[in-house]
């Protein structure tokens, strides 16, 4: 089963790249206490604006750096919320108040970014919130920040979906016709059942059949609650064990993940996964035929938090190195049998396969199986391109015993890198 299910968006680049940036920041950056402060404290409207809306001044928001930042780790595609749940946009909507330019900050903040990661090279992709807490015509629901007020039903009497159903669709519009080229529409979220939201909310079929008409090459994720209209999927700070699959063929797939538990900037949050992690998780995706999408959450300053970009540089460091491994990459043939502490990934372009040594094994690395024996011709350490030897002289031999595959030698101190990788050239 080797075939991928591609939808009608252009998806050449996506399935090649690998690697890309999430951007979760709004007003939620001033309580830095999670993107969901809203929720979680059910703040109502007139408290959050006075406290947020009224404050957020982004005075060190350098998007050039951002992409810099991004550039350096290695990354080749960006997502970024240009509204979240709290409903609040970062670009000069026509059809709201609630916006960046109307904060002390005066900006259109989108533009900004769009055209310093663009200058940089990147695939551009926006996400939009479905759910909306601020307009006054968005149901309270289950999410809601209102959803334990005394006087629910009274206000839900007075909100009407339709009205809040034709703002998404002219917010999406506005999205998708001023920006230029825009190479990814990332929805969120549905929750379909008898107390959540779905496609006839958001009225999806139209929806998508807009989208598609002004950007014909965009790709759409599958949260909009449709069956068939999606390009790929986006399993959330989970890597799947196996390449994910629907009916016989695989889905091209994205994972979403954050450095600590929070999407949006939370200052006080300790639980920040080290570098050799990310690193891991990145070759791990690939490893599966998936994409990886790391997630920052910027400061209210509009900066990107020290810890984000110390790890950034770490994952740099090694992406300078190994990035062959990752570019162009997918998973590997089954015929190579996987060897113990190892990530494989392939170039079926240069037919290369990529040894990841999660722990570096004492002085060996058995490859077992046929196919090694019969297909490997050469192989060397990725980050210096030092030959590593195949095979053993009879003494060796001896001691370990003849393998159904092959033997690399190893150098017996580990090269100072996080992640060692082969390169292995193969007939």
């Amino acid at each position: 089963m080797d075939e991928i299910r591609r939808g009608k968006g252009d998806c050449e680049w996506f399935i090649k790249v690998r690697f890309g940036l999430f951007i979760h920041w709004g007003l939620y950056s001033l309580p830095a206490r999670h993107e969901w402060v809203r929720h979680r404290e059910e703040i109502p409207n007139e408290v959050y604006d006075e406290k947020y809306f009224k404050r957020f001044n982004p005075d060190l928001y350098n998007p050039e750096e951002w992409a810099f930042i991004a550039k350096r780790a290695g990354m080749k595609y960006t997502v970024i919320t240009t509204k979240h749940h709290e409903g609040f946009c970062l670009w000069d909507s026509k059809l709201t108040d609630y916006k960046a330019t109307n904060t002390p900050c005066k900006r259109d903040l989108l533009r900004e970014f769009v055209d310093a990661f663009r200058k940089h090279g990147f695939k551009i992709g926006f996400y939009y919130s479905l759910i909306d807490w601020h307009h006054p015509h968005f149901t309270i629901d289950k999410f809601h920040p209102l959803r334990n007020h005394p006087e629910k039903e009274k206000l839900n009497k007075e909100r009407d979906m339709s009205k809040y159903r034709e703002y998404l669709h002219g917010q999406i519009k506005e999205l998708l016709t001023e920006y230029g080229k825009i190479d990814i529409l990332w929805a969120d979220f549905s929750y379909p059942g008898p107390d959540g939201k779905g496609r006839d909310d958001w009225d999806s079929e139209n929806l998508v059949k807009m989208v598609r008409q002004l950007q014909p090459h965009i790709l759409l994720n599958n949260r909009l609650d449709l069956e068939d209209e999606f390009d790929f999927i986006t399993p959330e700070q989970v890597v799947p064990y196996q390449w994910p699959t629907k009916d016989g063929k695989k889905l091209i797939w994205e994972s979403c993940q954050t450095f600590s538990g929070s999407w949006g900037y939370h200052r006080d949050e300790t639980t920040w996964r080290d570098p050799e992690e990310i690193i891991k998780t990145l070759i791990d995706c690939v490893s599966k035929g998936g994409n990886l999408l790391l997630n920052v959450g910027p400061t209210a300053r509009g900066e990107f938090d020290y810890r984000v970009r110390e790890r950034l540089e770490k994952v740099g460091e090694w992406m300078f190195y190994h990035s062959d491994s990752i570019y162009n990459c997918t998973q590997a043939p089954e015929e190579f049998k996987v060897p113990e502490n190892c990530k494989l990934t392939y170039n079926s372009e240069k037919n290369r396969l990529y040894v990841h040594i999660f722990s570096w094994p004492y002085k060996f690395l058995i490859l077992e199986g046929k196919s090694y024996k019969e297909r490997v011709e050469y192989a060397q350490l990725l980050n210096d391109r030092s030959e590593i030897k195949i095979g053993l002289d009879e003494w060796y031999k001896k001691q370990i015993g003849e393998k159904d595959g092959i033997v690399l030698v190893l150098p017996p101190i580990k090269p100072k890198t996080s992640v060692p990788v082969i390169e292995i050239f193969l007939k």
